[in-house]
């Protein structure tokens, strides 16, 4: 699976800082680390070593769209469907591939004549819920929705689907042979999960999870009890038609709950882990009876999405301006106030500072220099007005900045942005927004401004170079591109050798990069509050625990 859209949210405030105006990256260079933090620290427990019984609370949704291949879909959306669908593929923190034999009992991986075959084998006992055999169809329906071959199909990425010419029956229906056009080191990406072929069609690919679940289609260890339309909620149950390893958990619930409201809750027993993002919400939970902090390295990223479709900011020098007046250390310093951490300036979209292969693309096209943006903005015929608004054939320098939910420290960093845009003689109105809006937002493309991250599934980030950049992807929510640039990002995904498309991508991110209608801001930590003896969960980086696996430690 692909990265997974989230949006900017947090659940307490701290003081915002407006930017003095200087360039504040200089004064921390010596002190900032040269990568981010790659620890995980989630309680690993060998499955024996799990209690039989229990429940786990967090809080979560269901999505508008509930299926993880559709573009539209979100980080809230494939974690649910992992709860009662086909976790085939997974990945160690450290991103290494593990296949699930529940699933898959082989594969088998050659290359002849310099093109690719995998052949799953799937576990005899392998059965969707509604009595439909687990087969090779269902990985044939899977890549003909996402291969991009017809455009009906909303399909998050294409990528790699794309490469597969064919796949067919092996040695009867539990065996799928998937030839390629080339060689995909990253394919394992293509199958961590898979569709029902019933799922498969556009009809039900596009709108059959939209605010729906399909457990006949799911197969897993958990299957859904109660799915509430009214308040949100959602509780998985186990399993009766799961032949692998039984589930260790009773009940896995989802309460729906405003991020605010989120640390209260855990206070109160009603949660047993809860996202920590900030100095105030880890101070709350800190130190709580029967409750521990787990900390590590985040594969998250939040950046700025320009949409190149609104007026205003279809104007190349107003983005790069707006960009180029942007302190993102000052912003870093808001979003990590309090809690004790440091990481470089994110300069990619898709690799981290902690892997290979990485580079700091970002600094390399763009400088923080307000006083040159504003050069560059009466260059371009954008006027200071009276009122401190910059004007230009009558239309005034104002963009909107979509804020969603209530969240303090979310409201801060608007005002961040607010008070950095203002001596440049730029207006940010900032338009409050429900949260349970976010994916339609993203949808319709109702932003000038907007600030989400994305959260990588597995570690080939550079594969994903179209997902962000290419200008005929609805994936890219700024429109920006063009058909050029598509064709030198589609070459580098069709480089063998990850090292060697790691870097080519990274040559052609510089230049997506200097269409300025995409800013990375931050990552930050990944920490939570925890009750103890809860097996299995926390910061895990690359890696997703099998839910079977999710439990009480004995």
């Amino acid at each position: 699976m692909p990265v997974a859209l989230i949006a900017a949210l947090s659940v307490t405030a701290t003081a915002c800082q407006s930017s003095s105006g200087k360039d504040s990256t200089e004064p921390d260079a010596k002190n900032a680390p040269s990568a981010a933090p790659s620890v995980a620290d989630y309680n690993p427990t060998p499955y024996d070593r799990v209690k039989d019984g229990g429940t786990y609370t967090t809080v979560g949704t269901f999505d508008d769209q509930g299926n993880p291949f559709n573009v539209n879909s979100t980080l809230t959306a494939f974690r649910v469907w992992s709860w009662y669908n086909a976790d085939a593929i997974t990945y160690s923190p450290t991103g290494e591939v593990q296949y699930n034999p529940d699933y898959f009992s082989d594969v088998k991986v050659s290359v002849a004549g310099g093109n690719q075959k995998v052949i799953l084998t799937i576990n005899p006992k392998a059965v969707f819920n509604d009595g439909t055999p687990i087969d090779w169809t269902a990985i044939r329906a899977t890549w003909k929705a996402d291969n991009g071959s017809d455009k009906a199909y909303a399909a998050s990425s294409t990528d790699g689907y794309d490469q597969i010419t064919s796949v067919e029956k092996g040695r009867n229906a539990k065996q799928a042979v998937i030839t390629f056009k080339g060689v995909d080191p990253s394919w394992s990406s293509l199958f961590t999960t898979f569709l029902h072929p019933k799922a498969a069609t556009v009809e039900n690919f596009n709108n059959a999870y939209v605010k729906k679940a399909h457990p006949e289609w799911g197969a897993g260890p958990y299957t859904v009890g109660t799915w509430d339309t009214h308040s949100g909620d959602i509780t998985f149950v186990r399993n009766p038609k799961w032949w692998g390893r039984k589930g260790k958990l009773d009940k896995r619930v989802y309460v729906n709950l405003e991020s605010t409201a989120a640390v209260n809750a855990f206070k109160n027993g009603q949660l047993d882990y809860v996202s920590a993002v900030d100095a105030e919400s880890l101070k709350q939970v800190k130190g709580l009876k029967g409750t521990e902090i787990r900390s590590g390295g985040s594969p998250f990223e939040y950046s700025l999405y320009f949409n190149t479709k609104s007026p205003v900011l279809a104007d190349q020098a107003v983005r790069k301006a707006i960009e180029e007046s942007i302190d993102r250390t000052q912003i870093a310093k808001i979003r990590f106030q309090g809690l004790d951490y440091k990481e470089p300036l994110p300069g990619s979209a898709i690799l981290y500072s902690f892997q290979k292969g990485y580079e700091d693309n970002v600094s390399a096209v763009l400088k923080y220099a307000p006083d040159q943006a504003g050069k560059a903005l009466d260059a371009a015929g954008w006027k200071l007005g009276s009122d401190g608004v910059r004007v230009k054939n009558g239309r005034k320098l104002e963009v909107g900045y979509t804020l969603l939910g209530d969240d303090p420290l979310d409201k801060a960093t608007a005002g961040a942005f607010a008070a950095m845009l203002k001596p440049v003689g730029v207006r940010l109105d900032i338009n409050k927004a429900d949260e349970a809006d976010f994916s339609k937002i993203l949808s319709d493309r109702k932003f000038d401004l907007f600030l989400s991250g994305n959260r990588s599934m597995d570690p080939f980030g550079a594969r994903y170079l179209c997902d962000f950049y290419c200008s005929d992807r609805d994936s890219n929510l700024t429109g920006a591109g063009s058909p050029a640039l598509d064709e030198e990002i589609r070459a580098t995904g069709k480089i063998a050798d990850l090292g060697k498309q790691a870097a080519a991508a990274n040559k052609v991110e510089r230049k997506a990069l200097q269409e300025y209608a995409f800013l990375p801001l931050f990552s930050g930590p990944s920490t939570y509050g925890v009750k103890k003896g809860l097996a299995n969960v926390g910061a895990t980086i690359f890696y997703n625990p099998l839910p079977e696996t999710v439990g009480w430690q004995k």
